[in-house]
């Protein structure tokens, strides 16, 4: 009976990964990347890699350049081309150089890629592809407010900046906050002109909350007439954070908030009210 294959990976700063074969593997094999297509709809891209000999390894090189479509990306082990697709089960991933991704600064468009182990435990490339970004480093939660601390990558805070909070499925309903600018010391070798600052009422979302349950999406809008940016966390190495990143919710006016991060991981306020 034929074993299920194992592929390990290592990505750099630049977000160029590296997967790896085991020791002693046959040569000829290729890795193939298939952005998973929302249910219902046809596979539409895929990237093939050839493994090639690096010493006793055999590797196969995702450049940083073409940049991913943001999405999920399966990772399959063709064991010859035009061969049957294998899902691998993940080898050893070393992701280290993702944990302080917040720190650098980023150009636009804002490219992430990190590997990840599926509900199945197979292995998976998890990416975004955005024109800029607003990553919440930290958010802290009291009896009737949150403040978040962020830092734009692509873009950066000007005059008419503002906050918006946007109620998910009702049209032109938010509610809109002002940012403060924040100087964080410079975490690059200079003045950062992208890091802020801002507080979200609790009592004017749950008053703004028409029903009985509600989400606010989380946006700044770097300039007067700049597009909105959403606030996620994506520069670090959790592919999803919904589950692990837990707030701590807060009685308002009949009405039980928390902040949470979706399963794009991006920055939304749930609303329910009590019966």
């Amino acid at each position: 009976m034929e074993t299920q294959p194992h592929i390990g990976c290592a990505i750099d700063a630049d977000g160029r990964i590296t997967f790896d074969l085991p020791a002693g593997s046959p040569e000829g094999q290729q890795l193939l990347l298939r952005l998973r297509p929302k249910k219902g709809q046809p596979e539409k891209t895929v990237h093939i890699l050839d493994f090639e000999a690096d010493g006793e390894r055999r590797c196969a090189v995702l450049d940083a350049r073409p940049v991913l479509a943001e999405g999920r990306w399966d990772v399959y082990l063709l064991r010859e081309p035009g061969a049957e697709r294998q899902r691998p089960r993940p080898g050893p991933r070393d992701l280290r150089a993702l944990v302080d991704g917040h720190r650098r600064r980023r150009t636009s468009p804002l490219a992430v890629r990190i590997p990840y182990v599926t509900k199945g435990g197979h292995l998976a490339v998890r990416a975004w592809l955005r024109t800029a970004h607003a990553e919440a480093e930290g958010v802290d939660v009291t009896g009737r407010s949150m403040t978040v601390r962020a830092r734009l990558h692509g873009a950066t805070l000007q005059e008419g900046a503002v906050v918006t909070l946007r109620l998910r499925g009702a049209g032109t309903t938010a509610r809109t906050v002002e940012p403060r600018a924040e100087d964080d010391g410079g975490s690059d070798g200079g003045n950062d002109e992208g890091s802020f600052s801002f507080t979200v009422d609790y009592g004017e979302l749950a008053a703004g909350t028409p029903s009985k349950a509600g989400v606010w999406d989380v946006f700044v809008r770097p300039a007067a007439e700049a597009p909105p940016v959403r606030v996620g966390r994506l520069l670090d190495d959790l592919a999803d954070r919904k589950e692990i990143a837990v707030y701590p919710t807060a009685d308002v006016d009949g009405a039980v908030l928390r902040p949470y991060y979706t399963v794009d991981n991006d920055l939304s306020v749930e609303v329910t009210r009590r019966s």
